[in-house]
């Protein structure tokens, strides 16, 4: 797929979605777009961490996510940014387990070092097929990028 922008052809490389990062009093609920130029970070929901009032908010947004284009997706929140793709350093994947939920850890340094880790809600598809196809990808051959993959437990 193509995108354009500012009159330059952006391709994007992956969509993961279906992840939650938790915060004090609720989760929110992001999707991460991998283009050949840089990794759009998209707020999809947010609900509260109660379990009388938790829900997975997310799905239309990740809708709204999944048929845009990168600078399309960034105007959809004001919590949403973008990392320019020689910033990224590392994509890790932890494949979740009957009792644990799959991490994604992504760190970059732009300016300052920084790093999102998030887990998978339980509607998530197993991405591990979309991370290791960026390990292949020369456009990220300076990131390091690790699936480890589950144990039984």
């Amino acid at each position: 797929m193509t995108e354009t922008r500012d009159g330059e052809d952006e391709t994007r490389i992956a969509h993961l979605s279906g992840w939650f990062r938790q915060r004090p009093t609720s989760m929110e609920y992001w999707d991460l777009l991998v283009t050949d130029e840089r990794l759009v970070w998209c707020f999809v929901g947010e609900s509260f961490k109660s379990m009388l009032l938790r829900a997975d908010t997310g799905e239309r947004g990740r809708k709204e996510v999944s048929d845009a284009t990168a600078d399309r997706a960034l105007s959809f929140s004001d919590r949403n940014f973008a990392v320019p793709l020689d910033s990224v350093r590392s994509i890790r994947l932890r494949e979740g387990t009957l009792f644990r939920r799959a991490k994604l850890t992504v760190s970059w340094t732009d300016g300052d070092a920084d790093e999102f880790e998030l887990s998978a809600t339980k509607s998530r598809d197993p991405q591990v097929a979309d991370v290791e196809a960026l390990e292949n990808d020369s456009r990220l051959s300076h990131v390091d990028i690790d699936v480890e993959s589950a144990g039984l437990f």
